[in-house]
């Protein structure tokens, strides 16, 4: 059944991209885009000459919103230009709404604009293939399609994946069903949202930011939470009393329901923008839409081997490793998403911009030059070092005192009660089988 679901759960995905409206008129490159942002500005800097700086920052909002983000441009550039200089462009942004909104220095405004304007220009050469023409490459389409599959859907399989491997290796393969349950209304709902923002002004633009923002903050807190979890499990002898504990190895009804929905959280943060972000590109797309769906397949084809390599080579490490990796792989997404998420909600203007020239942009780790995003980072890892020194610790006492003679890295059949050893040998037989 589990197999089944998958394929359900990738198929859904290929039908969902092409739902909502239209975002960018077929034809139409992404150096026509930038020059209309850039039209937009200047309307927004003459309203700032003239005083009115509340009509100059809602033009701003209209470049970003009403282009930069509805036509595709932010996430194309993202995924086959570079992170940085989505970074940059997001950034500069929000440092002209900032100075507008304080009644800044002509010369302050001015600068800010032009070197958004000139950003702007430099990526939609780099998207059309150097030079802007109308006749898009076919496989400049198939390098766009297959990078915002792999960057969107990465995230969310790691998750999945762990989460899997760790279901089918404590011996709870038959609470696969409800993870893939959660992920199927993941991709359910993600489908909603991305129709509503489509046709439903009010649910576009900041709000559409807070809601991705808050999502990828609830989805930290859930990730720490599993995270510290599974560590406390990392003892060989507390996992064995665990399974004791909970009648052969069956989990809480409330620790299923924790992953799955973390794999809801996981799955719903990435479905929407990935069909957002396919809309403009298949609409440029024309004659060569093959591409398109090329790309798509060879993307979901790569994410399948991911889960799949995490699924079943992980559960081939002895116990305490694998309890180790998940936990860590958990730990370091939950990282990403921290600083993912306060980039969100500094692009929605509902957290400050502090930007620090010399930090680095590790877009895949969720590393961004704002004092506010590392700062989020460093309360997470702190949460999850000061987290995890606890669960390490409960770990060990629920494990009593090791006998010389029991190994490490797995207990002795005789250290083990006969039922809880019989769970654990019928799980490695059907490893083995497989």
């Amino acid at each position: 059944m589990s197999r089944k679901l998958w394929l359900a759960l990738m198929g859904g995905l290929i039908l969902l991209v092409g739902l909502g409206a239209p975002a960018r008129a077929a034809n139409e490159t992404w150096s026509d885009v930038a020059a209309e942002m850039a039209d937009v500005l200047e309307d927004a800097w003459k309203l700032y000459q003239e005083g009115d700086l509340d009509a100059a920052h809602t033009r701003v909002d209209d470049a970003y919103y009403g282009y930069y983000e509805a036509k595709g441009f932010e996430k194309i550039v993202m995924g086959f230009v570079s992170g940085q200089a989505a970074t940059d462009a997001e950034y500069e942004f929000v440092l002209i709404k900032k100075a507008v909104r304080a009644g800044g220095p002509d010369e302050e405004v001015r600068g800010h604009i032009d070197a958004l304007e000139a950003m702007l220009a430099d990526q939609a050469a780099a998207l059309d293939g150097g030079g802007g023409s109308q006749a898009q490459s076919p496989w400049v389409l198939l390098a766009q399609s297959l990078v915002i599959i792999l960057r969107e859907g990465f995230e969310a399989i790691l998750v999945l994946g762990a989460i899997i491997a760790y279901l089918v290796k404590s011996g709870n393969r038959g609470k696969l069903r409800i993870v893939y349950v959660g992920a199927g209304l993941a991709v359910a709902a993600s489908a909603l949202l991305a129709v509503l923002i489509n046709q439903l002004e009010a649910l576009s633009g900041a709000n559409q930011e807070l809601t991705e923002g808050l999502t990828a903050l609830l989805a930290v807190a859930m990730l720490v939470w599993v995270s510290n979890w599974v560590l406390s499990k990392s003892e060989s002898r507390a996992w064995s009393k665990y399974i004791e504990s909970k009648m052969e190895s069956s989990l809480s009804r409330g620790s299923v329901f924790s992953l799955a929905f973390v794999a809801f959280l996981a799955v719903f943060r990435e479905g929407a923008e990935i069909i957002l972000m396919f809309q403009p590109l298949a609409n440029q797309a024309g004659q060569h839409a093959n591409m398109i769906w090329l790309g798509l397949a060879i993307g979901l084809v790569v994410l399948v081997g991911v889960y799949l390599a995490i699924r079943y080579l992980s559960i081939r490490l002895p116990l305490r490793p694998f309890f180790l990796a998940t936990s860590g792989l958990l730990a370091l997404l939950a990282l990403t998403f921290a600083g993912a998420g306060v980039k969100e909600l500094q692009e929605a203007g509902a957290v400050g911009v502090t930007q620090l020239a010399s930090a680095p942009t590790i877009d895949v780790l969720g590393v961004y030059p704002s004092a506010e995003t590392l700062a989020a980072q460093a309360v997470v890892l702190a949460l999850i070092v000061i987290l995890g020194v606890f669960a390490v610790r409960r770990a060990r006492r629920a494990a009593g005192p090791a006998s010389p003679a029991i190994p490490t890295a797995d207990p002795a059949p005789s250290a083990v009660p006969t039922a809880v050893q019989s769970t654990l040998n019928t799980t490695d037989q059907m490893e083995n089988n497989r």
